[in-house]
């Protein structure tokens, strides 16, 4: 087995958080699920990162989601639901990040593999592969989908809960699921990095703001939101850095930003 189910490397202000599960389809253990907590929170608190990328070991599954072997050990021997030992069982952590997360998709996707994609800000899939949420097979449940009512149809959301089929990822990109099909994992990974490098290179406080602006018209509606978003920028607008793009953009030279 994999020691570490979970690894961090931070390069040009790009943080990629690689699930090491290969020998086991990169499902989430109670270690990898805790692993990601931690990853989530070192990724917050850290000034030096302003974007992420979620990837995993290539085995042709991005991620089967939760480890169904171990979770049944776990009822077995301690009587108790796997979801009891998982301190953020619900990704809340990932969820509410402040720094755009990009998916690389280098595989197949899953329940709770399908989980990380829906809490990600942007998608790169790998072509021929397949999504689903498949938790109304193994008696489990899904809660956790209810913001794809956001990225899919109705219809096609509900298809995905109710039945627990996989479907291509070509027809959920036709619904805009996501960003980019590539025809490699190595492609997958290389968009994905090209993507992060053009977000870093941006405004930092104005990324964070756009991120959690869009983050609240999901969740309040458009009125709501929209004013939630004016609040948001408030600081932008107050920053140095507000200050700093005009000015290079009249002096015609690259920004310099300090995040200020």
């Amino acid at each position: 087995m994999t020691a570490n189910p979970i690894e961090l490397t931070v390069e040009n202000g790009v943080a990629t958080v690689l699930i090491n599960r290969p020998e086991r389809k990169n499902a989430l253990s109670i270690a990898a699920v805790n692993g990601l907590a931690d990853a989530w929170d070192q990724i917050e608190t850290d000034p030096e990162i302003h974007v992420v990328i979620l990837t995993s070991a290539d085995c042709g599954v991005f991620s089967a989601g939760m480890d169904l072997k171990e979770a049944a050990q776990v009822k077995r021997d301690e009587g108790v639901d796997v979801l009891t030992k998982l301190r953020d069982p619900f990704h809340d952590r990932m969820r509410n990040c402040s720094k755009p997360i990009i998916a690389a998709m280098t595989g197949s996707l899953m329940a709770g593999g399908m989980m990380l994609t829906l809490m990600s800000d942007l998608r790169v899939g790998l072509k021929g592969t397949k999504v689903g949420i498949t938790e109304v097979k193994v008696g489990r449940g899904s809660p956790w989908a209810a913001p794809a009512l956001s990225m899919l149809p109705q219809p096609i959301l509900m298809e995905i809960v109710l039945t627990g089929d996989l479907m291509p990822i070509e027809r959920l990109h036709d619904y805009g699921f996501t960003n980019y099909l590539e025809d490699t994992p190595d492609a997958v990974r290389a968009r994905a990095h090209e993507l992060a490098l053009r977000i870093a290179s941006v405004a930092p406080l104005s990324v964070i703001a756009a991120k959690a602006s869009v983050r609240a018209t999901m969740d309040l509606g458009c009125a709501a939101g929209l004013e939630e978003g004016k609040r948001l920028h408030e600081t932008v607008y107050a920053s140095n850095d507000g200050i700093e793009g005009p000015r290079a953009f009249a002096e015609k030279r690259s920004p310099v930003w300090t995040g200020t």
